[in-house]
């Protein structure tokens, strides 16, 4: 077990330096009842099938034992129990008004998994399987990484040790430390690696392709586990559908890249990170800290590596604590990942999805972060209207192209003004097309689902919600530009 650690380091946020505090006794808003216990011949395993409830106040006491530290006020509790859809998901709450830069928790470092010292864990068990010969990776754990870099997901290997790690603590049964933790995970997800087939035909074409990226690691990391002998029982190994489905959202859920402070909002985030192969953390308890567009707390790390998560602003009692797990403004992403659907989400891509990207089109805003629209306002971002001028409509305009370009560059407002006036009628009419077939295929996509047991494929009301938001956005949208398309027809005609 870990030893416990009273934290006592100042640390500085937005100016205001505040110290650690004591741990404080931990408080649960619902009764919660152990799961059945499965006998294996290291102990008992927990149940990870889907019907299968977490245990969340085992957890709680096993933090405070461990030496969490938590506020007066913050606890753990159902985030939405009357939803149609994850009623089991749990948030981090406080009871008390918190003014910014305030200790909420702190972690004690080697209560923390890092994908660095999990690959030291598994390489050392890895070797010891054959000590007459130096680093002999008789394990595979080697030659399962090396796996992930010959099918191009080397950047995902922090990741793959943490998953290894997770199943290894999982194959000691009650013999883990980690166990309480585990115990505490969701068992039913909502994410694209959980999804049936048939919810892959009701997804609109960003998140199909977001949910097949993420669908491609979870198969990535199950043949690089292959390559993995004399570590996890082999049974473990080939339970595809059920256990290493239920370890790879534990990981790619609750992940915290590198030394984000959660309350980036930018397109690497908190959980998904890990592009150029950084670190990955998981920190039990403030794994719980949920997300919001406009976040509460900040995460940071003392010398000794200990996490502390500090309000960043003033929080009223009786809020969800939220941090930022990446661009507000791509809930596609959310969905794929996390399986959540972030209403809160000020807008949305525009879905236009068959622009091929060059570095020109870049640099003038062709990403998903930029090229927007708006929700309640049926906005519509520069960037929308720009990328479009210059990859349709001045297609085969070269000259005025390159113009619009340099434009861009040398930040000329006015010829760029006055290249999207001249164009306008053609600019407004393409996107008016994309708005109106892309309602079109949501209507397609959601009535798949006509007669459906939802039983049978739980995520399905969560796809139609999805899709629900993302109509109504693109209503709103419609709203806005029709009229601007018919002006520009009256004025041509």
């Amino acid at each position: 077990m870990f030893s416990a650690l009273i934290l006592t380091t100042a640390v500085a946020l937005n100016g205001v330096g505040v110290s650690a505090f004591a741990p404080t006794p931990s408080v649960h808003s619902a009764t919660s009842t152990l799961s059945p216990l499965q006998m294996s011949d290291d102990g008992y395993y927990i149940e990870v099938d889907e019907c299968s409830q977490r245990n969340i106040a085992p957890f709680d006491e096993w933090a405070t034992n461990c030496g969490v530290q938590r506020v007066d006020g913050f606890r753990l509790a159902p985030t939405n129990p009357d939803d149609q859809y994850n009623q089991d998901d749990i948030s981090a709450l406080i009871d008390v008004d918190m003014p910014a830069g305030q200790p909420v928790l702190g972690i004690p470092a080697d209560m923390i998994l890092t994908s660095t010292n999990a690959r030291l864990e598994l390489e050392a068990i890895s070797d010891s399987l054959d000590e007459s010969i130096l680093n002999s990776d008789a394990g595979g754990v080697r030659k399962a990484v090396e796996l992930l870099s010959r099918l191009g997901a080397g950047d995902t290997t922090p990741k793959f040790y943490l998953f290894l790690k997770v199943l290894l603590e999982y194959s000691r049964g009650t013999d883990s430390p980690y166990y309480p933790w585990l115990d505490s995970m969701p068992r039913l997800y909502y994410n694209s690696v959980s999804m049936t087939d048939f919810c892959y035909e009701c997804l609109p074409p960003l998140v199909f392709s977001l949910s097949r990226r993420e669908r491609v690691k979870f198969d990535n990391f199950y043949d690089a586990l292959q390559k993995i002998e004399n570590v996890f029982p082999e049974e473990m190994k080939q339970d595809k559908d059920v256990l290493l489905k239920w370890v790879f959202n534990v990981v790619h859920t609750r992940c915290f890249t590198g030394n984000q402070n959660g309350n980036s909002g930018n397109e690497d985030g908190i959980g998904e990170g890990g592009k150029n192969g950084e670190e990955q953390k998981i920190i039990p308890m403030a794994d719980f800290l949920n997300h919001g567009t406009e976040t509460d707390c900040e995460i940071s790390y003392d010398e000794e590596g200990n996490c502390n998560v500090y309000t960043s602003r003033d929080v009223p009692a009786g809020s969800q604590l939220k941090i930022s797990y990446g661009c507000p403004t791509n809930p596609s992403e959310f969905f794929a990942t996390y399986g959540f659907l972030d209403e809160t989400s000020p807008a949305t891509f525009c879905k236009i999805m068959n622009i091929q990207p060059t570095p020109e089109l870049r640099t003038i805003g062709l990403d998903f972060s930029r090229m927007l629209f708006f929700k309640d306002t049926g906005d519509i971002s520069a960037e929308v209207w720009d990328v479009l001028l210059y990859s349709k409509v001045l297609a085969n305009n070269l000259e005025t192209k390159q113009a619009f370009y340099d434009a861009h560059v040398n930040g000329d407002g006015d010829t760029k003004s006055a290249i999207h006036e001249q164009y306008m009628d053609q600019t407004s009419a393409a996107l008016k097309d994309h708005v109106d077939i892309f309602l079109e295929q949501l209507d397609v996509l959601s009535a798949k689902s006509d007669g459906k047991d939802w039983n049978d494929h739980p995520r399905l009301p969560l796809i139609l919600r999805h899709n629900e938001f993302v109509k109504t956005t693109f209503e709103n949208v419609k709203i806005r530009l029709d009229p601007m398309v018919e002006q520009y027809q009256y004025q041509q005609a």
